[in-house]
C-alpha cells in the first residue's frame, strides 16, 4: 500500500510539474503597470539633492550636482544645476505637457521633449517626471495572442517580466521590457528599445526608500547600450516632503535661482 501511495504521488507530480512550470502570473500585465504608477506616484510634493556620476569612453569621469523639485499633484518639476561651476545655473523646468531647457549664459529657454539627455548624461528628462507608465505604455500581445508577461528569476529575485510598447507618441522610447519585483510590485531593470528593436538603454533600480507608503527610486543606474561604455549613476539624498511655493515651478523662479 505504501508503494502504490509513492507511485501516485510521482504520477501527480509529473502531471502537475509543467502547469507549475508554466502558471499564468497572479496579476495582468496592465495590473502590474497601474499598481507600479501607484506605489511611485508621491502625494505631496518633494525636493531632494541629485547626483550624477557620469562615466563616458575616452572622456573619463565627471560629477554634477543639481537641486530637483518635483509635485505630482499638477505634473510639474524643476532641476537646478549646481555642480560643476560650467553649468552652474543651467536647469530644466517642466509644467504640464510643456518641458523647456535653461541656458543660464544666454538667458534662454528652449522647448524640448522628454526624451532630451539632462546636463549631458544618459538620464532623460523622462526619467524625472511624474510616473505615469499605465497612460504612455500598452502590454504587448506576442503570436498566440497573449501577453508578453512571464515570472522570470532576476538574480536571486522573483519578478514578473513584461513588454510593452508605445500608445502615446511622446514617450522616451517606444519600446520597453520590464522585471518588477513581485513581492511589492517595483522595477528592479528595464530595457528600452528604438522603434527598430535596437536596444539603446539598460536602467538599473538597485535602491528604493518609502515614503509615506509610496516608493522612490534613490539611485539608479543607466547604461549606454549604443554607445558601448557611457554609464552614469543617479543618487537621491536630502529627501523632503515639505511643501513647495507654486512660483518655484515657474520660468521666473528659475531665471532667478541662476542670477
Amino acid at each position: 500500500m505504501k508503494f502504490l501511495k509513492i507511485q501516485i504521488l510521482i504520477f501527480l507530480m509529473i502531471c502537475l510539474a509543467p502547469a507549475m512550470i508554466f502558471a499564468e502570473p497572479a496579476m495582468t500585465g496592465m495590473q502590474i503597470l497601474k499598481k507600479i504608477d501607484f506605489l511611485l506616484e508621491q502625494i505631496g510634493d518633494l525636493s531632494v539633492k541629485v547626483n550624477i556620476t557620469q562615466n563616458k569612453v575616452n572622456q573619463g569621469i565627471k560629477n554634477f550636482e543639481a537641486l530637483y523639485f518635483r509635485r505630482d499633484v499638477t505634473d510639474e518639476f524643476l532641476i537646478i544645476i549646481t555642480v560643476p561651476e560650467s553649468d552652474k545655473g543651467n536647469g530644466y523646468l517642466r509644467v504640464g505637457e510643456n518641458f523647456w531647457m535653461y541656458r543660464q549664459n544666454t538667458r534662454t529657454f528652449q522647448h524640448i521633449n522628454r526624451d532630451e539627455s539632462i546636463m549631458g548624461t544618459d538620464a532623460k528628462g523622462g526619467d524625472f517626471e511624474k510616473k505615469k507608465i499605465a497612460e504612455l505604455y500598452t502590454i504587448e500581445i506576442g503570436k498566440n495572442g497573449k501577453e508578453l508577461l512571464r515570472e522570470e528569476k532576476l538574480g536571486q529575485k522573483d519578478t514578473y517580466r513584461l513588454q510593452v510598447i508605445q500608445k502615446v507618441k511622446d514617450v522616451t522610447y517606444p519600446k520597453q521590457t520590464f522585471w518588477v519585483e513581485k513581492e511589492i510590485c517595483l522595477p528592479l531593470k528595464v530595457m528600452s528599445f528604438s522603434v527598430s528593436g535596437t536596444l539603446m538603454q539598460t536602467v538599473y533600480y538597485p535602491k528604493y526608500t518609502q515614503i509615506e507608503g509610496k516608493y522612490l527610486a534613490i539611485q539608479m543606474i543607466f547604461i549606454d547600450e549604443f554607445e558601448k561604455g557611457n554609464k552614469s549613476i543617479v543618487d537621491l539624498s536630502g529627501i523632503s516632503l515639505k511643501k513647495l511655493d507654486p512660483k518655484i515651478f515657474t520660468k521666473a523662479y528659475l531665471e532667478n535661482l541662476s542670477k
